[in-house]
């Protein structure tokens, strides 16, 4: 059975969070220390403490530097800006001596190239933003001792969880500006909205900066899929404290293991809808083969009484909410609606398989749908059956009874 992790981002995600989130669940400290103390960098100690955000118990993974780091801190430009998880923007390192600090860790040595290629993107992203070669870049959140910490002990942590599937809910960005090295950016930041391409992402509440660079590199590397919490049979949730108890809006990332449900297949699926009264008729015969030909898993037509009374169709389509946009676009083209309606769903699917058995007509195939092993239908092909009767000069419906009871002759 699949062991899922589900990254609940309500409040967004920094790398602390998720190293405090995985010392809830039971990642053990001293495990932790062993591996970041085999760094050949001089950070200080690390701890986890119990505290509460608006009255949610959860554990917060603070860095404490020694007294030489903390000085060389001060003596730099103070480059943070307003991260409530507690991300560190100073006391910089090039990724030339990141990564030879990894290979001198006591991670295994996939997480060894792990940790590197983690870096190797931030540092990408950065280079990026100020279109400058990689090796210029001034890597203000790559050499952060904080993040080097944050990012070498997640690789940690996650080879300790173990899941087999990853899966991330839409990430609550936040609002408001954010102060960086070069100036005043609204939130996400330059180098965390980069590296949040193709994620699911929305602006709330608190108005502050809630994923950090880090925060967002780490998701975006182990996430299975972006969607909401699947089903599963939960047996451990952890709490990851941000720096900042906000009122009212528990700054914490959970995260929920559990075991994937296996009873039935199931999928993200977009549901968009449509009224149309002014529209040939002739035209709906078209529009179902253009949509079903341009991915719709299902397209149906429905009668409805409209605006002045008048009479009108409405059109539902159910597709992968990747192909939303190029459906939209062909009801719009297709159509004379002005205007379309979606709503994401989930839906679960029985197993299905189509096998081919041996009936008095020949060979017939049959759609099988199972779940948990146990068939609970099984139908012949319409259309295998109209060409048998076509052939034997038979009723459809007798055809259909043959077949039905040569499969049964084959499970007795």
């Amino acid at each position: 059975m699949a062991r899922i992790a589900y990254f609940d981002c309500f409040s967004g995600v920094s790398g602390d969070m998720v190293l405090g989130a995985l010392l809830d669940l039971g990642l053990p400290l001293d495990g932790l220390r062993n591996a970041l103390g085999s760094l050949a960098i001089d950070y200080g100690a690390v701890a986890a403490d119990r505290v509460l955000r608006a009255g949610v118990s959860a554990t917060k993974f603070r860095v404490h530097q020694h007294v030489a780091a903390a000085a060389h801190r001060d003596h730099h430009h103070d480059h943070r800006g307003a991260h409530p998880h507690g991300d560190d923007h100073s006391h910089h390192h090039t990724l030339a001596q990141i990564a030879a600090a990894i290979d001198q860790s006591a991670l295994s040595a996939d997480g060894k190239a792990r940790a590197k290629r983690l870096f190797q993107r931030l540092g990408e992203a950065e280079a990026a933003i100020h279109q400058l070669p990689l090796e210029r870049v001034h890597l203000h959140e790559v050499g952060a001792i904080d993040s080097i910490i944050d990012i070498v002990g997640v690789v940690h942590g996650m080879e300790w969880l173990a899941a087999d599937k990853i899966v991330v809910s839409p990430l609550n960005v936040g609002g408001g500006t954010v102060e960086c090295a070069h100036g005043t950016f609204p939130v996400p930041a330059p180098a965390t909205a980069r590296l949040l391409q193709n994620v699911p992402i929305y602006g709330g509440a608190p108005a502050t900066e809630l994923v950090t660079p880090s925060g967002a590199l780490l998701v975006t590397e182990y996430a299975t899929e972006f969607a909401a919490l699947p089903p599963l049979r939960i047996h451990s949730i952890g709490y990851g404290a941000g720096d900042k108890n906000f009122p009212r809006h528990p700054n914490v990332l959970r995260v929920v293991v559990g075991d994937a449900e296996a009873a039935a297949s199931t999928e993200e699926i977009v549901v968009l809808e449509c009224e149309i009264d002014d529209m040939n008729p002739q035209l709906f015969g078209p529009l179902m083969d253009r949509l079903h030909g341009s991915g719709a898993l299902d397209v149906f037509y429905a009668p409805v009484q409209m605006k002045k009374n008048r009479p009108g169709t409405l059109v539902s389509v159910v597709a992968r909410p990747e192909d939303r946009q190029r459906l939209i676009g062909i009801l719009f083209a297709e159509t004379t609606t002005i205007g379309v309606r979606y709503r994401d769903m989930r839906r679960e699917r029985l197993e299905r398989e189509v096998r081919t058995i041996a009936t008095p007509l020949g060979p017939i195939r049959m759609k099988i749908a199972t779940r948990e092993g146990t068939v609970l239908n099984a139908l012949p092909e319409f259309e295998d059956c109209a060409r048998a009767a076509a052939d034997h000069g038979l009723p459809i419906k007798e055809v259909q009874a043959i077949v039905t009871k040569a499969w049964l002759d084959t499970q007795s």
